[in-house]
């Protein structure tokens, strides 16, 4: 009896052994190998770590770059011109580019056009249409001192101030924001030396042209509005 049980202890530890010494079970079907290790059996190596995306730059404000002569986008419902700024008018640049950045101009209607003469905008009374009998005597409430520099004239595309006659403001000062953009040389060299002058229109002409061809009242405000929808800088 004890001879028998050695005999079958001896047998198992053979069995055992040889479990021991097999090779590694395959995984079951359907079975997933885990992903760090390989089939094979061997660790895969780690993958490097890749870097977070920095965070997107932030956008440029281009009002804060603007030159001594800027550049600016009047975007109309009749088209695009870009207008440049002159340096030698210095307080009506700055005033113009303070009420742009601010939004001041925008949804403002070109109130006053006369076809063969100029076209002119600005006033903040045309977003009121109950206030269409005060149409072209808005401004922000101030005036700006004459800047009528010598050589300066009224070419097609000049960008000037308009302003109260002279019998009520002598000195010439300019509307804070009512300008006009003019059409025709011709029939406005007599303006020569008495409006200030601040700027041009660069590309764009035609859009004036356009402008100055709509249908109008008999006080030259056009029948269908047109707006100006924003200006920004090129």
């Amino acid at each position: 009896m004890r001879t028998r049980l050695c005999y079958l202890l001896l047998a198992m530890a053979v069995v055992l052994a040889g479990c021991k010494g097999g090779k590694e079970p395959k995984p079951a079907e359907g079975e997933v190998v885990p992903e760090t290790e390989q089939i094979s059996g061997q660790p895969k190596e780690k993958e490097e770590n890749t870097p977070m995306n920095e965070a997107p730059a932030a956008p440029v404000d281009k009002w804060a770059e603007l030159g001594e002569e800027p550049m600016l986008k009047i975007k109309t419902t009749d088209g695009t011109m870009t207008v440049k700024l002159y340096a030698d008018t210095p307080l009506h640049r700055d005033n113009f580019v303070k009420l742009a950045k601010s939004g001041f101009y925008d949804g403002l209607l070109f109130h006053r056009v006369i076809k063969g003469f100029m076209i002119q905008g600005g006033d903040p009374f045309t977003r009121d249409t109950a206030k269409v009998a005060q149409y072209g005597t808005g401004g922000p409430g101030y005036t700006i001192p004459a800047e009528i520099v010598p050589g300066k004239t009224h070419k097609k595309g000049a960008l000037a101030a308009a302003r109260l006659a002279d019998r009520v403001n002598p000195a010439k000062e300019s509307s804070g924001s009512q300008f006009y953009i003019v059409q025709d040389p011709a029939n406005c060299v007599h303006l020569d030396g008495e409006y200030t002058i601040f700027g041009e229109v660069v590309d764009g002409l035609p859009v004036i042209d356009k402008i100055a061809a709509e249908r109008t009242d008999r006080y030259d405000r056009p029948v269908g509005d047109v707006k100006i929808i924003s200006i920004t800088p090129l």
